[in-house]
């Protein structure tokens, strides 16, 4: 044996396997395909939130939650209805309770901390049993992305130093070894060195070969949001058509390859349909991946406009129903959409996902973030977009507004008198304190919350009021994120074969394994959920296999 465990994916979830089974005195081989640079995988990249349910945040910031209510939440939104959903729905109830008891501490006692305000993301569909959060729920950690990934990153690295950990970079598995049945450790190539920057493509080439064994093996090699070919391929009816053009969310290594080799030595693989892109992607003006996105974390001011120029109906709305916008978007019958807003509005409103985006937070630093995020002007990162991104039109007339919408899009121009219609109408609603509008009703009940009116929710003007200007519009495009579906896995994060029985020696956790039971989620995501299904499922399968081995 060449370890007790092998962990396949040097991301956050096999990061924090890894560190559990350090905890334990186990040894370990963590294994990556790229280089060592990339540690951490996507959850570096990450904007860093956090689903937490009656946290001491929410208490201070007046919002009143409950395991009740985010239970009501999470099965709303996930619409579990398959048989091959039993696990699934335990690993929301597991979850859900974590969330609402030590997940907090846990990570507190690691040196994790939160920003205060807590963000409302997915405010939902339109009914209390529906799909969508209540309350606000997304916890954005201090330091983003990196913050989560530093305490597992470091036990690791000490894991390494006492000789518990071998660090296996460019290594590409290609084969699980099963033995009589059990899986016993890993197969593939040894790739070339890289000095690549963190997340861009690397070679391919091999250098030689390897084979490595252990008692048992946890994969956690994430989902296939870099591979367009297979988000197409696994793209559900119930979204319409697959778009032709999309861009990436995750770098082009996100490309699925371990649940194919899983699946061949025996792992059951579910609810592949099941799957969470967005629809405000932009493109990057600076990329490092192919097909560099990036996406628009929007307060709900903004009107929405199909390819064709017509308004989305409910819920089509900025941060209300990923999915449900998706849905709508692709009956289209074009493969990108707009916002329509003003500089007061992006000044309030506009975040963008991403650590790289987000360097006050990120940095940790409060004099850059109260300059950031309080001082006249939009984020520095907002503004470089604006002026830099290729999605971006900025004019002082509707006319002109227009006119460069369609210099963007000269195969499928938007009329002017539709979009000059739809936003007066827009602005007519705002004469009164009562509308029928329902974006109008929304704006006013977020600004009820203390921590939208603070920092996320511009007040509702009227978006031809000409001192609120410059009218902004922003081509969006459709952005693979995450694969919903994955590994079925019980509660342990052990794999389970297609006849419902674990599969000897080989355990999931992660985006893999659905993060969590092959489909945590269900249909859709609640956000703030992704990061955590890592450390809860990372953290299952850790303890788990350090039980199992001798």
């Amino acid at each position: 044996m060449d370890a007790d465990v092998i962990v396949v994916g040097a991301g956050l979830a096999g990061l924090v396997a890894t560190a559990e089974l350090v905890q334990a005195g186990r040894s370990v081989v963590l294994v990556d395909q790229e280089g060592e640079q990339g540690i951490g995988g996507q959850a570096f990249w990450s904007f860093g939130g956090l689903f937490f349910v009656d946290s001491p945040q929410q208490r201070r910031m007046g919002i009143k939650d409950s395991v009740d209510l985010a239970l009501q939440d999470w099965m709303g939104s996930a619409q579990f209805d398959r048989e091959e959903d039993h696990w699934p729905r335990q690993w929301a109830e597991a979850y859900v309770h974590f969330a609402a008891g030590e997940k907090q501490s846990w990570l507190k006692a690691k040196g994790h901390s939160v920003f205060p305000v807590v963000g409302w993301a997915e405010r939902g569909g339109g009914l209390a049993g529906g799909h969508g959060n209540s309350v606000p729920r997304f916890h954005i950690t201090w330091g983003t992305g990196p913050g989560i990934v530093e305490p597992f990153e470091k036990m690791v690295r000490e894991g390494h130093e006492k000789g518990l950990v071998q660090l296996a970079f460019r290594h590409q598995v290609d084969e699980l070894v099963v033995t009589g049945g059990a899986v016993t450790g890993v197969r593939g190539q040894v790739l070339e060195p890289t000095d690549a920057e963190r997340a861009a493509p690397t070679s391919r080439t091999s250098i030689g070969e390897f084979t490595l064994s252990a008692q048992a093996v946890i994969v956690t090699s994430g989902g296939i949001g870099g591979n367009h070919d297979l988000v197409r391929a696994s793209w559900p009816d119930r979204l319409g058509t697959p778009p032709e053009h999309m861009i990436s969310g995750v770098p082009a290594h996100v490309d699925g390859r371990m649940l194919a080799i899983a699946e061949r030595a025996g792992a059951s693989h579910i609810n592949r349909d099941r799957m969470w892109h967005y629809v405000e992607g932009i493109k990057n003006w600076d990329p490092i991946w192919p097909m560099h996105g990036i996406r628009i974390l929007p307060g709900p001011s903004s009107m929405w406009l199909d390819g064709a120029g017509r308004r989305l109906p409910v819920p089509g709305l900025p941060g209300f129903d990923t999915l449900g916008t998706l849905k709508l978007l692709r009956q289209s019958g074009h493969d990108h959409s707009w916002f329509v807003l003003t500089q007061a509005i992006i000044e309030k409103e506009f975040a963008l996902s991403g650590q790289e985006q987000n360097p006050d937070l990120t940095g940790r630093s409060v004099r850059t973030l109260l300059k950031e995020r309080l001082s006249k002007g939009a984020t520095t990162p907002v503004e470089a977009f604006k002026s830099k991104g290729e999605d971006f039109v900025v004019a002082d007339t509707i006319e002109q507004l227009v006119a460069g919408m369609n210099a963007l899009t000269p195969d499928s121009p938007v009329d002017l008198e539709l979009v000059r219609r739809q936003v007066e109408d827009r602005d007519r609603e705002l004469d009164n304190d009562f509308t029928k509008d329902l974006q109008i009703a929304a704006l006013r009940q977020a600004r009820a919350y203390r921590g939208d009116r603070l920092i996320r929710v511009a007040k509702p003007r009227k978006i031809l009021d000409p001192g609120k200007g410059p009218l902004i519009a922003v081509r969006l495009h459709v952005l693979t994120r995450k694969s919903l579906g994955g590994l079925e896995t019980n509660l342990d994060s052990q794999v389970l074969g297609t006849d419902g029985q674990p599969v000897e020696g080989l355990f999931a956790a992660g985006e893999v394994a659905g993060f969590g039971g092959g489909g945590v989620h269900g249909y859709n995501s609640l956000e703030g959920t992704f990061l955590g299904g890592c450390l809860f499922s990372g953290r299952a399968a850790g303890r788990a296999a350090a039980q199992q081995v001798d």
